[in-house]
This record gives C-alpha cells, structure tokens and sequence, in this order.
C-alpha cells in the first residue's frame, strides 16, 4: 500500500476536531457502538495482566477509562492529536486511588514519541483513516508494541459515505469525501510492518437522516470534515448544492436518507522475540549497544 502523503489537510483535521471536542459525544453514537464491539475483543488478552496500555486516536478517552477499569494496576496512555479532546477526559482528584494510571498525551499516532517495547496493548478505534501514511504508522506500532503484545484497530473503509459521495459526483461538484483504504491494503500493510496472525473484517452500518443538511451538520459536529487536500477552496453555490441535494433525494425509503458507514476492524500480535523490524520493504536489524564488542588497539 502506498502513502497517502499530501492527500489529507492534516492542520485543518487538528482543528476540526478541536472544535468539535465539546459536543462529541452528544453525537458520536456510531463511534461509541464501534468502539463497544473492539473493547469486547479485550477478552484476546486473556489472563495476561498488561502494564501499559495505549489508547491511540482515544478523543475524549471512553476506551482508555474502561480499560483502565478493567486492569487498574495498568498504566494507561491516551494518545490524541486534538488537544481539546483530550481535555474531557475526566480528571480525578490526585489524592484518590488509581488517580494518574490514565495519562493524556497530546501526539500524531502516525509519529509516536514513544519508547521501543513500552506496551503490552494498542488500541485505535476509528483514527487510522485520518493518518496520512498508514504503513508508516503500523511500523511504528509495531515498534512501541512488546513481543507478543496485541494491537485492536478499528478503521473506515472505501465504502463510508458512499451515497453523499456519489451525489456530489452526480452535481460536478468534488469528492467531499477524504480517501479511505481497503480492507485487503490494511492487511498488507499489517503484514509488511511484521505484525503476525493478523485477523480481519468488517461491517457496514447503515445510517439514516431526515435530509441532507442534517448529515452534513453531524459530520461537522463529529470534526470529519473534508480534509482533502484537493478539495474545492470556494464557496459551494446554491444551484449546485440544490443539484447535489436532488441527487441524494433519489435514494428516499421510507421517509429517511441513508449513509452507509464501512468499519474495518482488524487484530494481529506483535512477533516474538528476536524477530527484526520491517521497513521499506526490508528488515531492519535491532542490535543494543553492549553486544556489541569493543577492541582495544595496543599501544
């Protein structure tokens, strides 16, 4: 798979999730049922008693607060790119007990400023398909992530928004859509950075809106905006969003107007010890400074 380098505004990605920050929640419903059914995928770990957890892309932090309930000896990371979203994670008063094991950390997942080998458990649901170079972010999983530890990530799938993509297509009016990588392109990319076992599948869930505009307002409260590169930089005109509008009304039943949404969801296992990263193609030997032997020159 290749990069998606330069095919995503990512400084306009930053702040339209920072805006939509405070009011997230009241309308991420797909979001939370999708990050419901990857938690249940915890049970993987089995009796396996992880130390540190990162929830990468964890928004307002519901994974990483349930992980940390369900393992309350972990340290656990919440990784986030928005500042803002990071601030509603609830914070505890210092004092109580198990009060600093969720930490907020402000980064890019695709450029983790993280310790090789620092966790047992990765965690991403729904964040991979903001990432502007998707290999180069599982490489760097891959890095972070201890022999045999486990990554969970969910992702959007090509088929996500179909139908507002085809009535702007239909109204020559761009793709509002950002590009989103196909199921089999995950599983390359899984493998290439030396993940093992990888699992994967995915569903489409089917929602509905009363019109257009409605769609669009929730998409701007949820901060997924079109973060195209390429996308239109002028003001839509009304004859043309009258044209994209009549596009999508062709698909009315039953009142309403669907969105499909395609969620990747895929599971792998760091190698065991001793197994060389991949990059590029190749491996890259890891070798620590002190097996490395030094020679004295005799004077």
């Amino acid at each position: 798979m290749t990069s998606r380098e330069g095919s995503i505004d990512a400084p306009r990605l930053r702040r339209a999730f920072g805006r939509a920050a405070a009011g997230y929640d009241a309308v991420a419903a797909l979001q939370r049922e999708v990050e419901s059914r990857l938690l249940e995928q915890l049970d993987t770990v089995g009796e396996r008693q992880p130390e540190c957890i990162l929830d990468l892309g964890a928004g307002p932090g519901r994974a990483a607060q349930a992980m940390h309930a369900r393992w309350p000896k972990a340290q656990v990371l919440a990784l986030d790119f928005a500042l803002p979203m990071l601030r509603q994670i609830p914070r505890k008063p210092w004092w109580r007990p198990g009060a600093q094991r969720v930490h907020a950390v402000c980064a890019d997942v695709g450029a983790l400023p993280l310790a090789d080998a620092c966790a047992d458990l990765l965690f991403s649901s729904l964040c991979l398909q903001w990432v502007l170079d998707l290999p180069r972010a599982l490489l760097g999983f891959r890095r972070v992530l201890r022999a045999d530890g486990l990554l969970l990530l969910t992702t959007l799938g090509p088929d996500t928004l179909h139908e507002l993509r085809e009535a702007f297509a239909a109204a020559d009016a761009g793709d509002p859509v950002t590009p989103f990588a196909q199921i089999q392109h995950i599983g390359d990319a899984l493998q290439s950075a030396g993940f093992r076992d990888p699992v994967l599948y995915r569903e489409h869930f089917t929602l509905t809106y009363p019109d257009v505009n409605a769609l669009m307002r929730e998409l701007r409260a949820l901060g997924a905006h079109n973060a195209r590169a390429d996308r239109r930089r002028t003001l839509m005109g009304k004859a043309r969003m009258r044209r994209v509008i009549d596009a999508y009304e062709a698909l009315r039943r039953d009142g309403v107007l669907p969105s499909t949404w395609e969620v990747i969801y895929a599971q792998a296992f760091a190698p065991p010890p001793g197994q060389p990263l991949r990059g590029d193609g190749a491996e890259i030997a890891c070798v620590p400074v002190s097996a490395i032997p030094i020679r004295r020159r005799s004077r």
